[in-house]
Order: structure tokens, then C-alpha cells, then sequence
């Protein structure tokens, strides 16, 4: 008889294998101090986006996190790692090194048409925090990290907390949407609107053109048209993910094409929210990003990373795993990451 990771590892895989976005439940693996498993992926061509066969290629893997990755303009990758806050770098060639410390917790990243670094600041509110260490008390922040730092927001107009931040995207006006269980815009001058607090939202991506802002909601894709002013109307579903996928994190290419991660699985849609197929990924993927070369290059973020060992990392039952690995694949299409003041 197997045993139940060899089971759960072996039905992934099948999965996979047929197309499916099986994946095990994140919250019994994480009770055992474990990730669900890395698993085969095999890429058939999506036309105009991947050639069929291609392979991912580890870049990176360790137990002190990653999430909320950006595209450089030299080709790198930025990697924020929320419980060492810092905020860690990626070359072309998968050099790592450490392109910023001290970042109070920065959980996802974004880079303005200035070269600005925005990010979310998730403080203190780590789910894994000891209750020894007692309440936290000090606000998340949506804020400027680089080349100079400054908070645009860590409260709501009426003096509401923004929460625990997930994930934005900055605009070319120098504010940034985020999410934090809804959707919300805050601009430069550091005043926050709703874009919606309906929806259970996590990855967030503007258009290439900015014309439109797209959310995820949990199986759903939601859209907006963007005004200039950075705030929104005509709201309306854009596509619903595939094989009851529950949407993360978001990308856009060249083309217009949205690209969600949803676990072991990257789904690719066209700019009129038709399904045009989706790329099978070796762990849950949690982010997703363009850069390298001509941006044609993909990037993910997966949970679990093995050790040198080529074991899993593991740990105490009932101490959150944080361990994230940095794969990337070689593309037809090629990415977006601002548009040019």
C-alpha cells in the first residue's frame, strides 16, 4: 500500500498528466509542517504563447519565503520575502542576491513607469507569528521602498486598517492598486478608494494600456474600466478559471494576454477573456512575472522547496511552512511590465 504522500504525489501527478488542477488541501499538508509536493509538468503548445516541451528550470529554492514578484528592467527578478523582510534579487543567469533589508514585512512588489519600487507591508501580521510575541499592533502599509521610502497609506479614509495586504500593482500616476481581502486604489497623495469589497480578492494587474484593471475572485476573473484618475467603472466578469482554479497571482504579456496562477497550473487568457489553454506547473503556483531577454522569459512562485538533502523542507508540526521555490520557462510571447512615460 502507498503511503498517503505517495498517494496524494501520485494522483497529483495524474492530474496534471489529463489536463486536471487536482492539487492536495494546502491546510492538512501545512498542519504536518509540510507543502504539497513538486509534481511533472508537461507543456503542450498554447499558440503564440509556449512552444510544446518546454521545460521549467529551478532558479531558486529555500524555507524563508517568496511572493509577489516583478520584473526587472535589466532581465532580473524581484522576490519579496515578508518574514525576514527583505527583498531579494534574482540576475539573468539566477545569481541571488539581496536587494533590499529592512522592509517591515514587504509581501508583494511592483515597479511604476518612474522606477519607483512600491510595495505592500504586512508588519507584524505574519498567521505563523508566535502568540508569545503578543498582538501586533502596528498597520500594514501600502508604501514606496526604493529609490526613497515613503508610506502612501496604512489606513482607510474613516481610519479603518487596510488589514493583512496581499498584492498590487502600481500605476503610471504614482499610486498603486492592492488588495486586502477586497480591491482598492490608493493614489500618490496617499488617499485610499474602494474598487470593490464584494469580491474575495487576491492577484491584481492592469492592462498594458492601463484602460482596464483586472482582480481575481477566487474562480472568477473580475474586470474594470480604468478612468485616468485611477478609479474605475463598468465592472463585469471577465472569464472564469478553469477546473475550479482558484485565481492567485496575475500577469500580462505583450499581447494583452492575462496569464493566473491557480494551483499546479498557469492559465492563459486572451485579451477578451477567452481560455487559450493552460501551462502545467511542477508546484502550486502562487505568483507569476515576465522578465529576461526580450521579457520572454516566465516566471512562478511555487510552495515547497527541497533541501540539499533533495528532501522537502519540513517543519515542526503546526509551524507554518514558508518554503517557496523560483522556477522559469522559456516563452513565444514576450511580457509587459510598464508602460513608458
Amino acid at each position: 500500500m502507498l503511503s498517503r504522500a505517495a498517494s496524494t504525489a501520485r494522483a497529483t501527478l495524474l492530474a496534471v498528466g489529463a489536463g486536471l488542477a487536482l492539487a492536495p488541501a494546502a491546510a492538512a499538508w501545512q498542519d504536518e509542517g509540510r507543502l504539497p509536493p513538486a509534481v511533472e509538468a508537461r507543456v503542450t503548445a498554447i499558440p503564440g504563447v509556449i512552444a510544446a516541451g518546454e521545460e521549467w528550470e529551478l532558479v531558486w529554492g529555500g524555507s524563508d519565503n517568496a511572493d509577489g514578484i516583478v520584473g526587472t528592467p535589466d532581465g532580473g527578478l524581484l522576490f519579496a520575502q515578508e518574514q525576514p523582510s527583505r527583498i531579494g534579487k534574482l540576475d539573468v543567469n539566477g545569481q541571488r542576491t539581496t536587494y533590499l533589508e529592512n522592509t517591515n514585512g514587504a509581501g508583494s512588489v511592483s515597479i511604476d513607469t518612474e522606477g519607483n519600487l512600491l510595495a505592500v507591508l504586512r508588519t507584524c501580521t505574519d498567521p505563523g507569528r508566535p502568540e508569545t510575541l503578543g498582538p501586533c499592533e502596528e498597520p500594514t502599509k501600502v508604501a514606496v521602498l526604493a529609490p526613497e521610502r515613503k508610506i502612501l497609506a496604512d489606513s482607510f479614509q474613516n481610519g479603518e486598517a487596510l488589514g493583512r495586504l496581499n498584492d498590487l500593482v502600481a500605476d503610471s500616476n504614482g499610486g498603486a492598486y492592492f488588495t486586502s481581502g477586497g480591491a482598492y486604489y490608493v493614489n500618490r497623495d496617499g488617499i485610499v478608494s474602494t474598487v470593490a469589497d464584494d469580491i474575495r480578492a487576491n492577484g491584481i494587474i492592469l492592462s498594458p494600456d492601463e484602460r482596464v484593471l483586472y482582480v481575481t475572485n477566487r474562480g472568477a476573473i473580475v474586470a474594470f474600466d480604468r478612468r485616468s484618475d485611477g478609479s474605475v467603472a463598468n465592472r463585469r466578469n471577465f472569464a472564469m478559471l478553469r477546473d475550479d482554479g482558484s485565481g492567485d497571482g496575475m500577469a500580462v504579456d505583450g499581447a494583452g494576454r492575462l496569464y493566473v496562477t491557480a494551483d499546479y497550473a498557469v492559465q492563459v487568457f486572451s485579451s477578451g477573456g477567452e481560455f487559450l489553454g493552460s501551462i502545467p506547473t511542477p508546484r502550486r503556483a502562487i505568483s507569476v512575472a515576465f522578465s529576461g531577454p526580450e521579457k520572454k522569459t516566465l516566471y512562478i512562485v511555487g510552495s515547497g522547496a527541497q533541501g540539499p538533502d533533495r528532501q522537502d523542507l519540513v517543519t515542526a508540526a503546526g509551524v507554518r511552512n514558508n518554503a517557496k521555490s523560483i522556477y522559469r520557462i522559456s516563452m513565444i510571447a514576450d511580457g509587459y511590465q510598464g508602460r513608458p512615460k
